[in-house]
C-alpha cells in the first residue's frame, strides 16, 4: 500500500510539475484564470463534496443549494488560482507585477519594526495565503513562519524551496519539535506567523461558528507568557491578480484573559473574516472533525 501511495504521489508530482511549465509560459494573469477554470472543474473529483457542502452549512446554515454550490465551486477556482500562482511568487516578491498589492495599515507593521518587539501574526487560508508572510517579511519584519508539509513530499521538496526563497526564510514545521523551534526564534525578538484555521490534535476545544471545534493555543500561550501583542492579518483577491492586505489593530489581553477565552476571541474575529468572503477561504480542510 505504501508503494501505491508513493506512485501516486509522483505521478501528481509529475502532472503539477508540467502545469507549472505550463503556466510559466502563459504567464501571471493567463495561467491564474485558466489554471482558476481548470481546478474548478477537476477540484470536486478529488476532495469530498459532502465534508465541502458540510462545512459550509456548518458556518452559513441558512444557504440554499445553488448559493452552496456557487461558494464550493468558487473555492476551487481560487484552488486553482493559487496553484499556478506559486510559479509566480519570485514575481510577486519583486513587485514585477503591477499594482498586485494594495497593503492596508502598512504604518501598523512600521510600528512594530521600530518597537522592537516580537509579535504573533494570526491569519487563516484565505486566498492567496502565502502573500501574506512573503509582504511582512519584505517589509522588514524579522519573521518564522508556521507551515503544515504536504502529505506529497515529492511536490512538499519544491514547495518548501519556493517558500524558504521567496515567502519567509524561517519555516516552521507544525508539531512538537515546531513549537521548540518557536519559541528560540520568539526568544531572538522574532515575530511568529500563524494559521489558526486549521484542527489540531493538541489545542482545545473552542467555539467555532458554533460548533466546537479543536482549535490551536499557541496564540493565546504566547500573550499568557510573554504578554505579546497578536496582530490579525487578513488577504482578500480583488480582481484577477490583485489583492488587498489589511494589517489589524494589534491585540492586547489583560492578565484575567485566560487560553481559553483568548482562544475563543480569536475564533470569533476568524469567523468574521471568513464571512467577508466565504469564497475566499478554504473548506475542503476537515475542521470539525
Amino acid at each position: 500500500i505504501a508503494y501505491m501511495k508513493t506512485i501516486k504521489y509522483f505521478v501528481q508530482f509529475l502532472i503539477i510539475f508540467i502545469l507549472f511549465f505550463v503556466f510559466k509560459v502563459l504567464g501571471l494573469k493567463f495561467a491564474s484564470y485558466i489554471s482558476g477554470k481548470i481546478v474548478s472543474f477537476i477540484g470536486p473529483f478529488f476532495r469530498s463534496k459532502n465534508i465541502i457542502e458540510s462545512n459550509i452549512l456548518k458556518a452559513l446554515p441558512y444557504l440554499n443549494k445553488s448559493e452552496l454550490k456557487k461558494i464550493s465551486k468558487m473555492m476551487w477556482h481560487n484552488y486553482g488560482r493559487i496553484l499556478a500562482e506559486y510559479m509566480f511568487i519570485k514575481e510577486f516578491r519583486m513587485s514585477k507585477v503591477k499594482n498586485n498589492i494594495e497593503i492596508i495599515g502598512q504604518s501598523k507593521l512600521n510600528a512594530i519594526i521600530e518597537s522592537n518587539e516580537p509579535v504573533i501574526f494570526i491569519s487563516g487560508h484565505f486566498n492567496n495565503f502565502e502573500l501574506m508572510a512573503m509582504h511582512l517579511e519584505k517589509s522588514g519584519i524579522s519573521l518564522a513562519a508556521v507551515y503544515r508539509p504536504l502529505n506529497n513530499k515529492f511536490l512538499n521538496f519544491i514547495m518548501e524551496i519556493i517558500r524558504k526563497k521567496y515567502i519567509c526564510k524561517n519555516q516552521i514545521k507544525k508539531g512538537i519539535s515546531g513549537t521548540k523551534q518557536l519559541l528560540s526564534f520568539f526568544k531572538k525578538k522574532t515575530s511568529i506567523a500563524l494559521m489558526i484555521d486549521q484542527r489540531v490534535s493538541e489545542g482545545v476545544k473552542s467555539n467555532f461558528f458554533q460548533h466546537e471545534a479543536f482549535t490551536t493555543t499557541i496564540p493565546a500561550q504566547f500573550v499568557k507568557k510573554y504578554k505579546c501583542k497578536i496582530v490579525p492579518i487578513y488577504i482578500e483577491r480583488t480582481q484577477g491578480v490583485n489583492f488587498t492586505l489589511t494589517i489589524h489593530d494589534p491585540l492586547e489581553y489583560s492578565n484575567s484573559e485566560t487560553i481559553e477565552t483568548i482562544t475563543l476571541s480569536l475564533n470569533i474575529l476568524l469567523e468574521k473574516m471568513i464571512l467577508k468572503n466565504p469564497e475566499q477561504w478554504i473548506w475542503s480542510h476537515n475542521r470539525w472533525k
